[in-house]
Formats: C-alpha cells, structure tokens, sequence
C-alpha cells in the first residue's frame, strides 16, 4: 500500500478518537486530549468535542518528575512547590481546559503564566485582499499595537508604528521592497486610511487602489513591525499573491523580526525557504504518508504523550 501497489483498505477502529496537540519549550510544555463524548446521555451537542486529558510540564520532555498539572476527565490534579500533589478541581465541564478554570497566582503560577503566554501568541493565517477587504476601507483609527488576524485595521497599526518613533524603521521596510516608494495614513476626522506614494504617480494610492500584493506585503509590514512582540508568531504562506521580487525583503523583514520574537512560517515558496535558510532560519520539510503529513526522522522532536 506504502509503494501504490495496493489500494489503502481501512481496518476496524480498535482505539478511541482522539485528536492530540501538544507544544514544548524550555519553559514549559502542555498537551491536550480531545474525544468524542459518550453516545448516553444524548446532548444536542454530541459532536462537539471533550477534554479528556491535558498534562502541563517543565523542559522540553514529559516525565513523571517535571509534571506541574495532569487534568483526567473532570478532575484536576496540580503539585506544590515541595512536589506534593493536591486535588484542585473534581468537577472541571468536559468544554473547560485547566488552563482557564485553575490558572492561580498562588496555588499554580505556572498554569497562569502558560496560559498568558498563549494568548499572546499570534497567527495570521490569510490576510484578505480582495475589493471588499476591511484593509481597504476606512476605518475608526485608535491606538493599536497589535494588528487584527483579519488585518482590519491596517491604518491604525502603521500609525502606531510611526507614533512610538519606529517611523525610520517603516520608512526603510517600505523602501526595501517599493523602491521610492513611503506610506502615511490620512486621518479624516478620526477615520484612517492609509496612502501610498510611489515614484511617478502625482499623487498618492489608497488602500482600495493598492495592488493585491502591495496591500498584502503592508500587511506583514504591520504584523511583523509590531511594538508589542509576541513570544511565537505564525504566517501561513506569506507569499501568496507577491510578486517574486518581494520575496527578498519578506525574508530580510521576517529575519528582522525574529530577533524579537520565535517566528514560524508556513510555506510553499522554495525561494522564500532559501533565502530565510541564508537568514539563519531552520527548515523543517514536512511530506505526505498514506495522506498523513509528517516531518523527516531527524526533525521529529523527542516526545511523550500522557497517555488516557
């Protein structure tokens, strides 16, 4: 079946579904469970997914000696700082995580601390760029340090950008890419639209006239240009919709921001992998198995999951 010869023939399920995540750092490493609830009793919501374990850890590895937390069904177990566990929680709802209902400054700091990091962290999966995307338009500008997953609201975040005094910054990133090219945003009674001014037009473009591409690349301009720099930041095919002569400063913009913040980036662009390979990113190949998508053998990360 592996070499095509055969066709792939399924078997009789003999384990529970189950869909696991799970992350490791040097900090901390935390992992999910989810399933399927029981058929009785019946729930409108039956397809809707439960916890059925999370495991919080120290380092890279779950052992038995580095847990912090183990959450089992509804019950949740968290160890003290003389290594000594305590129930914390017997009735935790199977929609609930731990890290929600028993994150404590005092009782466990560490589920705290995971947790704030979490939502720190920052994923641009698709920046729209059609003719009705919200980056396009006008919008009520405020001070925003962090821009929309949607990217609407473009003008405010590069306005941001040139308030704290990273101007030269945006100025040079602009450059880099649109050679002769600069960026402002109008302010029209509180409503910002951002401009752009490029060598031989008399006057400037705004968003809504702005290329796809040209609107895309000011949008990573603004994720990645951040004055509040997450700890992890996920781009999905950045690539898409560029033209190739921006693959350059892409890399040399994301190569700039990783000195800020762990960047991963998900692409299909071999260029784009080159040069951020020359930047001193680290490639991880990914490939297709039985339609299962895994890494190479020695990019495969030593790892435990907690077991059910």
């Amino acid at each position: 079946m592996r070499q095509g010869i055969h066709p792939v023939q399924g078997t009789v399920r003999k384990g529970p579904v189950s869909l696991k995540l799970g992350f490791s750092s040097e900090d901390y490493g935390y992992a999910i469970d989810l399933g399927m609830p029981p058929p009785i009793p019946r729930s409108r919501f039956d397809r809707d997914p439960e916890i059925k374990l999370e495991s919080l850890w120290a380092g890279l590895t779950l052992q038995r000696s580095n847990a912090f937390a183990e959450r089992a069904g509804p019950q949740v177990k968290i160890r003290d700082q003389k290594g000594v566990w305590r129930q914390a929680v017997d009735d935790l709802q199977t929609y609930d995580s731990m890290l929600t209902h028993c994150a404590d400054p005092r009782g466990a700091p560490e589920l705290l601390d995971l947790r704030e990091s979490m939502r720190s962290w920052r994923f641009y999966d698709h920046f729209r760029t059609d003719s009705d995307a919200p980056a396009r338009r006008r919008q009520v500008g405020a001070r925003t340090p962090v821009l929309a997953s949607d990217g609407s609201d473009l003008a405010a975040a590069i306005g941001t950008i040139q308030e704290i005094g990273a101007d030269d910054e945006l100025d040079a990133a602009v450059a880099d890419a649109f050679p002769g090219g600069a960026i402002d945003v109008r302010d029209a009674d509180g409503y910002f639209e951002v401009e752009m001014r490029q060598h031989g037009l008399l006057r400037p473009l705004k968003a809504s006239e702005f290329s796809d591409g040209t609107l895309r690349y000011l949008l990573l301009i603004a994720a990645l240009m951040t004055p509040r720099p997450p700890p992890l930041m996920i781009l999905n095919e950045p690539e898409t919709s560029l033209h190739p002569d921006l693959l350059a400063p892409l890399a040399r913009l994301i190569a700039s921001a990783s000195s800020r913040s762990q960047i991963i980036v998900v692409t299909h662009a071999a260029k784009l992998v080159a040069l951020l390979h020359d930047a001193g990113a680290r490639p991880v190949v990914l490939t297709k198995e039985l339609g299962e998508t895994v890494a190479t053998p020695d990019e495969r990360p030593e790892w435990n999951w907690p077991s059910r």
